[in-house]
Formats: structure tokens, C-alpha cells, sequence
């Protein structure tokens, strides 16, 4: 099994769904984890009791990761807490559809600072504070490559991403510091499942080789892949974990 131990890691945006999964199996693998969250203080705490009744480490900070002076801080507890951070996943996001002709500059402005400013923020800070040999993985989107009507705004912010990645995995490449992007495809999330109907699920379910959608727990093993020793080599890469939808 992977071992994380003596590791900090940082999961924005950990509350519930995907991210609450990838810090549970983080924690389960040793390290002390950080549960980010905007607003729901009690989802949370919920998933730091979890990893505590099971014999792990964790914090839940709050912190607005479009506000750069939140994230600074959330950085900065960590440290004093648990020491500089060894481990950073970019989780937190939302998502609005919209046909681009609908999308108010309230929208655009919106997803564009949770979605990009706060990728950019967390990076920016972990370029000092995260620990030499690191790892950081941000979450992007299969819907970037599935050209969907009404993800305009959603895949420009994605894209942005995994722009960042890229030019970010070479910028801290000296420091043995990893960093990729994972692009889960249709996933049984709260947020996924906003919005949608059953026949529109079974439809993107359909598009899988494994005529299902995803759960969180497929996105998760991923992601502790790519945090491991064993991804040493792997960097500036966007891995689609969708189950062959795109």
C-alpha cells in the first residue's frame, strides 16, 4: 500500500464528494490532512471525525480560496499545526451552465475566481511553502474534451488549469516538486448530479466503457497514485480518469 506517513496534505474544497474522499484515503494512508471548506462547516467536520475515529490525522480549516489573503492563512495554520505542507490537491470548484449568450458577468466573474484564482492562489503559496520533492494535483474536467453547449464557461476555467499545471510543473521541477492535473469524467456527485435528470445520467453513464458513471473513490486512487513515490517521474500531465468516456 502507499505509505503518506509523516506527510501534510492540503484538500481544498474537502468538504463532501470528491474531495472528501481523496483526504480520507490521503489520511488512511498515513498523512495528516487538512480538510479545506467555504461554508459547510459541518459536512467538515464530519469528514475530520471520520478520519480521526479511524486512527488518522485532521484539521478542518475554512478558508475562501479566491481570497488570497484565506488561503495565505489556511497555509500558514497548516504549518504551524502540522508542519509545511507536503501534499496540495486543488479540489475546490463550482460549476454553472449556461449557454455562453446567457452567462451573466456575474457568472463568468464567479467560477472564474473559485475555479482559476483559487488554483492560482494555492499555487502561489505552495511555491514557498510546500516542501521540496512535494506533490500537487489539480482537478480539471473531461468536459474540456467533450465540447458540451452550456460548459462554455466551465471548460475555459478547466483549461486555465491545465495551463497552469503545466507551466507550474516546470517552475518548481528543481525542487523535485510534481504536479498534474486529473480529469475526472461524470462522477455520482452532489454537484454532478445538479441539474440534471435521470435520463441525462443514464445517457453520460452510457458513454462510459463501463456503462456506469464514476464514483468518488475512482477519482481518489488516482489521485493517491499521483502523490506517491511511485509517481516520481509523472509530471505536467492531465490524466483522464473517466472510465473511457472521452
Amino acid at each position: 500500500m502507499t505509505t503518506l506517513k509523516n506527510k501534510v496534505a492540503i484538500v481544498t474544497g474537502s468538504s463532501k464528494g470528491i474531495g472528501a474522499e481523496i483526504a480520507i484515503l490521503l489520511a488512511e494512508a498515513g498523512a495528516k490532512t487538512v480538510i479545506n471548506y467555504a461554508t459547510d462547516d459541518a459536512a467538515a467536520n464530519e469528514v475530520v471525525n471520520k478520519i480521526k475515529k479511524a486512527g488518522g490525522e485532521a484539521i478542518a480549516i475554512q478558508a475562501d480560496v479566491s481570497d488570497t489573503q484565506q488561503v495565505k492563512a489556511m497555509f500558514d495554520t497548516t504549518i504551524n499545526t502540522f508542519g509545511k505542507p507536503d501534499i496540495l490537491v486543488n479540489n475546490a470548484g463550482i460549476i454553472i451552465c449556461k449557454p455562453i449568450a446567457e452567462t451573466t458577468d456575474d457568472d463568468f466573474d464567479r467560477i472564474f475566481d473559485i475555479n482559476v484564482k483559487g488554483t492560482f492562489n494555492t499555487l502561489r503559496e505552495a511555491a514557498t511553502k510546500l516542501n521540496d520533492g512535494g506533490r500537487i494535483v489539480n482537478l480539471s474536467s473531461t468536459t474540456t474534451r467533450m465540447m458540451l453547449p452550456t460548459y462554455g464557461s466551465y471548460c475555459a476555467t478547466k483549461g486555465a488549469v491545465e495551463q497552469l499545471t503545466r507551466i507550474f510543473a516546470k517552475e518548481v521541477g528543481a525542487r523535485k516538486i510534481t504536479v498534474n492535473a486529473v480529469s475526472p469524467g461524470p462522477t455520482d456527485t452532489e454537484l454532478f448530479h445538479q441539474g440534471k435528470t435521470d435520463d441525462t445520467v443514464e445517457k453520460l453513464a452510457s458513454m462510459s466503457a463501463f456503462n456506469r458513471i464514476g464514483e468518488p473513490a475512482d477519482i481518489a486512487r488516482v489521485v493517491l497514485f499521483l502523490v506517491s513515490e511511485e509517481a516520481a517521474w509523472v509530471t505536467g500531465q492531465n490524466i483522464g480518469a473517466n472510465g473511457g468516456v472521452a
